[in-house]
């Protein structure tokens, strides 16, 4: 396990890294205009769940495979990529369809959730980070590596959720108010469209560089 020290000074510098927004609450910060607080908290949800079974991958080593091998890392990010383009074209349609009268963009709780988690899980920018990071604070004489590992990437997710989720709250609650002054949901669905869309494509154009 490791020491009670490191855990703070890694606590202290993953709350400021969580701090800078990346791709992760844009896309949450997106969901909560478009959808609303619940909208915006499923969303988070599915995300850190997904970030969660990349805490686990790099348990297990998995990260450390992506980052060796330019193929792999190849096939996750632009699956990653590809992934967002289609939720970007996905809400270009819904928001059409609102705009029109025609269809509803409401989405499940579980597709909000669900959208959420393979976006976490299909960010190879945090596979990437998460091996550059963690073993700074990992002891090979503290104990397992892996048990090490897991400890600080769920404390990661942890403080990761903390901050997210006021993102979330604080999009939720811009979202509805200008849904309720403009009553276009749509056009947010379209806007949000675009941002995916840029996300996607900015993320098969990006370095092996990670950001939450």
């Amino acid at each position: 396990m490791p020491a009670i020290e490191t855990l703070w000074l890694f606590a202290v510098a993953s709350a400021a890294l969580v701090a800078i927004p990346g791709p992760a609450v844009i896309y949450i910060v997106t969901r909560g205009v478009a959808h609303g607080r619940r909208g915006a908290i499923l969303s988070m949800l599915g995300i850190e769940a997904g970030n969660f079974v990349q805490v686990l991958a790099a348990t297990a080593g998995l990260a450390a495979v992506v980052a060796s091998s330019a193929a792999a890392f190849s096939i996750v990010k632009y699956a990653g990529a590809a992934y967002l383009v289609v939720l970007g074209i996905r809400a270009l349609r819904e928001g059409g369809a609102v705009l029109s009268g025609v269809g509803r963009a409401r989405r499940s709780d579980r597709r909000l959730f669900t959208e959420g988690l393979l976006v976490g899980t299909l960010n190879p920018k945090l596979a990437i980070f998460l091996l550059a990071f963690l073993p700074q604070f990992i002891d090979p004489s503290a104990g397992p590596v892996w048990l090490q590992t897991l400890v600080l990437g769920s404390l990661f997710n942890v403080i990761a959720m903390a901050g997210d989720t006021l993102f979330a709250l604080a999009a939720g609650t811009a979202g509805a108010g200008l849904r309720a002054r403009l009553g276009r949901p749509g056009a947010l669905m379209r806007a949000a469209g675009v941002v995916y869309i840029a996300l996607g494509v900015s993320a098969a154009l990006a370095e092996g560089r990670s950001e939450h």
